[in-house]
């Protein structure tokens, strides 16, 4: 029998832009080393160049993406 207690389920945090969990995981997967401010840049430049190309809202675009290469059950 453990002597600690269990830990607490946490939420992820929002990203300080688009407010949004989703773009968060996919930071946190980008990101190399601990470079978390690269990897925002990364995917930040990588939206804005989705907005510009299908001029829809680039989280429906990237929700649809995670979607589409997500094994399904």
């Amino acid at each position: 029998m453990s002597r600690r207690g269990t830990a607490e389920k946490r939420t992820a945090k929002s990203d300080p832009i688009f407010r949004n969990r989703l773009v968060n995981m996919v930071v946190n997967r980008i990101m190399k080393d601990g470079k978390k401010s690269l990897a925002y840049q990364i995917l930040y430049r990588a939206v804005k160049k989705m907005q510009q190309k299908t001029e829809t809202n680039p989280l429906l675009v990237l929700r649809q993406a995670i979607r589409r290469v997500t094994p399904s059950d």
